[in-house]
């Protein structure tokens, strides 16, 4: 039961040689017969990369900062065995749980994903419903349910998932558009509850513009899997504005009300068209 551990790090000397150090530690202690700790020093002004080379790690060294998710695939591809563990190096994972989602991968599923709860993840009334969102948006593309969209605690095939790496975002979307990658191409994914931890440090996530970065991946992973769906959700749009204009026809007898309503059901219907249309040149591009 060989594994890779391919933690990304950028600026996180306080957690690293802690993160690694257990790492080890609970490798050592289980069934795994070989192993590797590779952390990804994405462009770090601190000294991440001294620190967790002298606790062990490998350490592949970006010039500059890549992003989240390009390190991760960095570390994927430097990857010595086929059974990939990625984990953060901020200290809000449960190292001791390594196990028992490595024995759930072996049961024969695609993905195995750590799925965070307690109070830490909860975190604050901005990023709940944020949170929220972005689950819904996913669940609505992959068309089922996902207890955790974006988990960066995580098993896979390395030779599987590097199929998909030119629709994996390097940022920190990443994770999201794996479990999208996986989902939407009928893999096997488990999901295992992991307590979350507080941060050690501070976080690199810039919320507002993390966000938008992963509102653009969802639409446009939609575009590129079922983008029917997106136009439906526009067509629907479409009637549902007719319908306000031909209600307000009904109560005050406007012309240019119920003008406007003919116009959005004649959008709708384009609209829709042309989503049958592109979810037509999807299925010729697949082929």
């Amino acid at each position: 039961m060989p594994v890779s551990v391919v933690i990304p790090a950028c600026n996180e000397e306080q957690a690293i040689a802690q993160t690694v150090l257990q790492v080890r530690q609970v490798l050592e202690q289980s069934v795994v017969t070989d192993w590797e700790v590779i952390v990804l020093d994405d462009g770090s002004t601190d000294g991440t990369a001294r620190v967790a080379e002298e606790y062990g790690a490998r350490v592949i060294r970006h010039l500059q900062t890549l992003g989240y998710g390009k390190s991760i695939k960095d570390g994927i591809q430097a990857a010595k065995h086929d059974v990939v563990a990625i984990m953060d190096a901020d200290g809000t994972y449960p190292v001791g749980q390594l196990p028992v989602l490595l024995a759930k991968f072996y049961e024969g599923y695609d993905m195995v994903v750590g799925q965070r709860t307690g109070s830490s993840y909860r975190e604050s009334l901005i990023k709940s419903p944020l949170r929220w969102i972005l689950k819904w948006l996913v669940e609505f593309t992959a068309g089922r349910r996902i207890p955790d969209v974006n988990s960066g605690f995580r098993i896979f095939d390395r030779r599987e998932v590097m199929n998909y790496f030119s629709r994996l975002c390097d940022t920190f979307s990443f994770t999201t558009s794996l479990t999208l990658a996986y989902l939407m191409n009928n893999r096997y994914v488990a999901y295992m509850p992991i307590e979350y931890k507080e941060r050690v440090g501070k976080s690199k996530v810039v919320l507002l513009k993390d966000s938008l970065r992963t509102l653009q991946y969802i639409a446009q992973a939609i575009l590129y899997y079922d983008p029917i769906k997106i136009f439906v959700v526009m067509s629907g749009v479409a009637v549902i504005f007719s319908c306000i204009s031909f209600s307000v026809t009904l109560m005050f007898g406007l012309l240019s009300t119920f003008l406007l309503g003919i116009g959005g059901l004649l959008a709708a219907m384009i609209i829709f068209a042309l989503g049958l249309l592109a979810s037509l040149l999807q299925q010729i591009m697949n082929k």
